[in-house]
């Protein structure tokens, strides 16, 4: 290594076997530079704090090795919404809070605790909420540069949802292209038995850990491989038929009567908010009537559909969770929906005078509420459950971790923070320390009170189903709300950015008028004539994606045919070596006749012991793959 260049030397040890461990001692002890060498020593020490910095890195191992891919879907995605949260903080308080913050007027208005709680009082004239903020343009000099509160406001809001459509499309084009358009390359039994074990790993724990790891996958597998299809006579049919008409009968019932409740509780909590209150502590304890019923539904009635999910007696676990999932989905959706309804239809037209705020408080609410009642669902869901398992009722046993309640709680809360970023711009630093406190006691909830699915099952496709859920109707639900609030509704006349205006998006079309008299800002003015505002171009670029859609699916499925073609040849293969070995058996019982040569039938027998051997292990290898 001595003679070598750097260059030559870093790639010598990249080719000698080892562990990382010991490469990195023989790098650092060749390279002549010190300054090279500590700089190179800064630079791994950085990305291993790093590594470690991950949120539950080395605890979504730990889950995936002790209780399966299933459950470890739900960590994945709410690890990944936690990112999508502190990405929507960052932006929002980059381009919308810390401007105001310039701009900002001293609080006159008292803390006492209870808007921690209530999100009203003294939050109300923080900037937490819409109606804080200024619809002035800011600048801390006469003649320096000016910010437009009024087009950050809306362009930050309107450019951070293009940014979520962006990346909901591509995670879900990218869970969907490993899932389902060619699973079985990363799925195999026979990769996972030759291929995936890291000898790079020489810790004890880790090798232990990785061996439960593998030995989950390979479980799961083979459970999806050895399925058993039950057959039913035409009774049992019928009355399997029968029990589940009932079941979705009693749960879309039992969703109407949940939707109309809150209804009714909304229409009456804002006549109450109108009149006003004589006591304070009244007036506090109102405020959270709405969103406790809510949180309340939402709660107890997915402990319902999970029973009615048992009562029905699926084949497959995966085929429980996601009818569990569609009736939780069109609950809470049906809930949020009712919700919007009342938002945009009957308190933006109320006598309040800044409704806009009013709804962020009721989001705020009804995030804080959510957050308390899923962290009190894994007590007495989980904990208690686990108590009356073991102690009260030993035949129920430990319970399993209802995977399809918990993934919806997540879309839920998501949804209310989509549709709260307009009314309140810091809705995603709350949802983060919520997420993060969620991911810690659920996992400890997992591992003190649960068990390991009793069937096991593969679900790699489970993490896509979520991002489809959350893309629909979640996210393009959103939009559409978004999009009604900024076009349509008018905003208050005493409070927010867009006081004043019609509408928000006049902010929009009264800038274009200003750069229409700017000669360097043409191309502007053009761009939001000719595109944004152009219903042919949106027209263009539709028919481009379905054209691109239309022929990535049929290269996937040429894809999937030329796979087929060669496992059957294949197949085919193995049926020509079965007729060879039948030919070669005639010789060999020929032996048994003392005319034959005793050396040649000894000769034929070794042959064909080979190639029953040869025959035995490519029908294995198969089965493998």
């Amino acid at each position: 290594l001595a003679s070598m260049s750097t260059s030559e030397r870093i790639k010598a040890i990249q080719k000698m076997p080892g562990t990382m461990k010991k490469k990195r001692e023989i790098r650092f002890v060749s390279l002549s530079s010190f300054a090279l060498q500590s700089f190179r020593r800064f630079g791994n020490s950085l990305s291993e704090y790093f590594h470690l910095l991950q949120l539950g890195h080395k605890t979504l191992k730990i889950i995936g090795a002790n209780f399966g891919t299933s459950v470890l879907s739900y960590f994945i995605f709410l690890k990944w919404l936690l990112a999508f949260n502190i990405f929507s903080f960052v932006i929002n308080f980059s381009f919308i809070t810390v401007p105001q913050f310039v701009a900002a007027e001293p609080n006159n208005l008292s803390f006492t605790g209870l808007e921690l709680f209530t999100g009203a009082g003294y939050f109300q004239e923080t900037v937490l909420y819409y109606g804080f903020y200024s619809n002035a343009t800011i600048s801390k000099t006469e003649n320096g540069p000016s910010y437009n509160m009024q087009l950050a406001y809306i362009f930050t809001v309107g450019i951070y949802f293009v940014i979520c459509f962006l990346i909901l499309l591509f995670s879900m084009a990218k869970s969907f292209c490993r899932n389902f358009v060619n699973p079985q390359i990363r799925s195999g039994i026979a990769s996972k038995l030759l291929c995936i074990w890291d000898f790079n790993i020489t810790n004890e724990k880790a090798v232990k850990l990785k061996q439960k790891n593998i030995s989950m996958q390979i479980k799961e597998d083979l459970a999806e491989v050895n399925r058993e299809v039950l057959n039913f006579s035409a009774t049992e049919r019928v009355v399997r038929i029968v029990i589940h008409l009932v079941c979705w009968v009693a749960s879309l019932g039992t969703a109407v009567a949940a939707c109309a409740g809150v209804y009714f509780l909304s229409i009456n909590n804002l006549k109450v908010f109108v009149k006003g209150h004589k006591n304070d502590l009244e007036s506090q304890a109102a405020m959270l009537v709405l969103p406790v019923v809510a949180s309340l539904l939402n709660t107890f009635i997915p402990f319902f559909y999970s029973w009615l999910g048992h009562l029905e007696r699926f084949q497959t676990p995966g085929h429980q969770i996601y009818v569990t999932i569609t009736r939780n989905i069109i609950l809470k959706i049906s809930i949020v929906g009712i919700l919007c309804y009342y938002w945009l239809n009957i308190v933006a037209v109320s006598e309040s005078q800044c409704w806009e705020t009013l709804v962020g408080q009721d989001i705020y609410r009804l995030v804080l509420v959510d957050f308390i009642f899923c962290l009190l669902g894994s007590f007495f869901g989980e904990f208690l459950r686990r108590i009356i398992g073991t102690i009260v009722c030993v035949n129920l046993g430990l319970p399993e971790f209802d995977i399809g309640r918990n993934v919806l709680d997540l879309i839920y809360a998501q949804t209310l923070t989509w549709i709260g970023i307009l009314f309140s711009p810091l809705l995603p630093g709350i949802q983060m320390i919520s997420y993060s406190i969620v991911f810690y006691v659920k996992k400890v909830s997992l591992m003190m009170n649960c068990q390991p699915p009793r069937k096991v099952w593969r679900t790699g496709q489970m993490t896509t189903s979520f991002m489809l859920l959350l893309f629909f109707p979640s996210f393009l639900g959103v939009l559409s709300v978004i999009g009604v609030t900024i076009w349509r509704l008018k905003p208050s006349e005493e409070c927010g950015p867009f006081r004043g205006l019609s509408s928000m998006y006049d902010a929009v079309s009264e800038w274009i008028k200003i750069l229409e008299n700017y000669t360097a800002s043409k191309w502007v003015v053009w761009i939001y004539h000719n595109l944004i505002t152009s219903e042919l171009f949106f027209f263009i670029l539709s028919v481009v994606v379905l054209i691109i859609t239309y022929l990535y699916w049929q290269i996937t499925e040429g894809r999937k045919t030329v796979i087929k073609l060669l496992q059957k040849q294949i197949m085919n293969e193995g049926k020509e070596k079965r007729l060879l070995l039948q030919k070669l058996w005639e010789p060999q019982r020929k032996t048994e006749n003392p005319s034959v040569p005793r050396g040649q039938g000894q000769q034929v027998s070794l042959i064909v012991q080979v190639l029953l051997f040869q025959l035995r292990a490519w029908y294995g290898f198969m089965w493998f793959l």
